[in-house]
């Protein structure tokens, strides 16, 4: 059940504790991309994995302004702080807790969230607020190439939203990309900001994705959440944990 298109009458017979919580970023993807491509992402493979799912989840409204700020320097990119987003994160996730739903999968699409998350997830379940993990998509699929709407992003996207991609720019894309994130020296990233190592804000080459591995991703990152859930569904939290 998709509570944005839910009545409240819906809402409240829903028999499950069963959450998703979709969290992804409006942030630049390079020319070719949208600025809400780790949304799209990140709801995609939520309803997707709540119909994988054998039992009855709730699928929540998405968060769409996550932590970005290293994209500041490309048009259109907004952010929060940390602070900001893990206080809305948690108070998001506590309203559903509140109406029983309080076995919540952080579902994200944004690297830049990871760890905000997983601080969030341990505070609720530490509280006893809400039993809450991150499920951070791209991390569950098989995605050496990742990048930065680059080949992976850009094959979700021809599966789930292929008209949003501006395909005469894809050369563009590609002409001011990066090989690979950051500026690494003695394993430090001495890069901040993702405009210091690319050009157009793309790592990865997206003239390599094509709309057969978008399906294939969603349907590895789908598997992988309602396996997820099927865990989340049994364990104990740890607030529970009585040593």
């Amino acid at each position: 059940m998709h509570l944005a298109e839910a009545t409240w009458p819906d809402a409240e017979a829903a028999e499950t504790p069963l959450a998703l919580l979709p969290v992804g970023s409006t942030e630049q993807h390079g020319p070719h991309a949208p600025l809400s491509t780790d949304t799209i992402a990140a709801e995609a493979v939520a309803a997707a994995g709540a119909e994988r799912f054998d039992e009855r989840v709730v699928v929540a409204p998405a968060i769409p302004v996550g932590v970005s700020e290293e994209h500041r320097h490309f048009g259109g990119t907004m952010w929060v702080s940390e602070d900001t987003f893990r206080a809305y994160v948690r108070e998001a996730a506590t309203s559903l807790a509140h109406h029983g739903f309080d076995r919540i999968v952080l579902v994200n699409g944004h690297g830049g969230n990871v760890d905000a998350l997983r601080e969030v997830a341990a505070r609720l379940s530490r509280d006893g607020d809400a039993y809450a993990v991150p499920f951070t998509w791209f991390d569950s699929v098989d995605a050496p190439d990742m990048g930065h709407a680059g080949p992976v992003e850009t094959s979700l996207l021809r599966h789930v939203a292929p008209e949003l991609i501006k395909d005469d720019r894809i050369e563009e894309a590609v002409a001011g990309a990066s090989d690979g994130w950051g500026e690494w020296v003695a394993g430090v990233n001495l890069a901040f900001d993702s405009a210091e190592f690319t050009d157009s804000g793309v790592v990865g080459d997206p003239s390599q994705a094509d709309e057969q591995r978008g399906e294939a991703l969603l349907d590895a990152a789908a598997a992988a959440l309602a396996s997820l859930l099927d865990a989340v569904a049994d364990r104990e939290p740890s607030a529970e944990f009585d040593p």
